[in-house]
């Protein structure tokens, strides 16, 4: 017979356990701080002390390029690098090409564009990328395709310091994989690096977040790992990571302005279903970090009224240490006559990169001027990092 104090005894372990197990997945999908009001765009404390500076102004009258996106940041042997791609066409065609820059003087100027990769066949392009600066090589993982976003899958390369030019290393994703953020180093000895696997194509809900994984050090050949979902939720997975020992935790956009969020608790093997968290995001690429005093960020346009506008340009942060964010600075506003850079009341200002260095935290992102179509300048914003701090 059974006992019915130990069987009682039983019951309520198991309960305690499930209603643990219910507030932990509350407390990993609640990215930001359930018990602190999200701020209205109007309400955003504005960072001061921040230097704007141009990287790419938009002049196709002089250089015949319409089209520019997905600016990221390296720096390498003492100079910043810039890359990104960009089209005398239009978005996602077959005439994108790959380009970067360099600067001498931590950006405040710029080189003349250098070609990484413009496709060595006719109806190959080879478009914006992410950087990773390792063991004194630089290198470049960038999302390429055929004609009209097919076939999409990424390709490498390395940087030659001496003859100044970028050397090709070929293919190292396939399935429709394009890198979105730089990876990052597990304490297993793998990377990690953060995308967006391209399926349904121009137009389609069918694309989800995904990683890849590498094999160490070997950057030539990664793994690619596609995050489930939540049963019917359509997206446009271009994503962004935070790793945390084994943890990582990924944050996608949708097309509806809210984050999405999943979680790996095996170094990305494996996956929770990516699903809406609490946090409002508008529908562009975010990029997620952690600043070197423990604080996480997320640089995009997050507050509780602008929709899927991409403005103004935020940065949401926790206290250092902890997990979700709890403050918003707003970076600048879509009319900014005070600072270089472009001032549109329609400008969308949108797919940041971010790098810190020596006290700053160097925010690239693309400015359309109200033009539309990703028609974009490339743009940069350097934050004294005490700028960030919270109370």
């Amino acid at each position: 017979m059974k006992c019915p104090l130990r069987s009682a005894l039983l019951l309520i372990a198991i309960s305690a356990t499930l209603i643990a197990q219910e507030r932990a997945s509350f407390k990993l999908d609640s990215l930001w701080h359930p018990t602190t009001e999200m701020p209205k765009a109007s309400d955003l404390t504005e960072l001061q002390n921040v230097a704007f500076r141009v990287i790419k102004k938009r002049q196709p009258e002089i250089d015949g390029f319409n089209w520019l996106h997905g600016v990221a940041l390296a720096w390498h042997d003492n100079l910043l690098f810039a890359s990104f791609g960009i089209n005398k066409g239009k978005e996602n065609t077959a005439s994108e090409e790959a380009r970067s820059q360099t600067s001498t003087d931590g950006g405040q100027t710029w080189s003349s564009l250098t070609m990484i990769d413009d496709g060595e066949e006719a109806d190959l392009a080879v478009s914006h990328g992410v950087f990773l600066s390792h063991a004194g090589t630089l290198w470049a993982f960038h999302g390429a395709f055929y004609r009209r976003l097919e076939k999409v899958h990424t390709r490498a390369y390395t940087y030659d310091s001496a003859a100044k030019r970028w050397q090709k290393k070929g293919v190292v994703a396939e399935s429709g994989f394009w890198p979105m953020q730089e990876p990052h180093k597990m304490e297993n000895g793998d990377w990690i690096m953060a995308g967006l696997k391209v399926v349904g194509g121009v137009g389609g809900l069918n694309d989800p977040a995904a990683v890849v994984i590498s094999k160490g050090d070997d950057f030539t050949t990664w793994e690619v790992i596609e995050i489930p979902r939540q049963e019917g939720l359509g997206l446009w997975g271009e994503s962004t990571i935070d790793v945390e020992g084994s943890h990582i935790t990924c944050i996608s956009r949708k097309h509806e302005p809210k984050a999405l969020v999943a979680h790996s608790n095996d170094y990305g093997r494996t996956w929770s279903p990516m699903k809406p968290s609490n946090l409002p995001m508008a529908a562009s690429k975010p990029y997620a970090g952690r600043l070197s005093n423990g604080q996480r960020y997320l640089v995009n346009t997050t507050t509780a009224n602008s929709g899927n506008s991409r403005s103004p340009l935020t940065i949401a942060v926790s206290q250092p240490g902890e997990a979700s964010y709890s403050k918003v600075f707003c970076i600048r506003n879509a009319v900014f006559p005070q600072g270089q850079g472009e001032s549109h009341p329609k400008a969308a200002l949108s797919y940041p990169y971010a790098i810190e260095r020596a006290g700053r935290l160097y925010i690239a992102y693309s400015n359309d001027g109200g033009r539309g179509a990703n028609r974009n300048s490339a743009e940069l914003a350097i934050i004294p990092l005490d700028q960030l701090n919270t109370p």
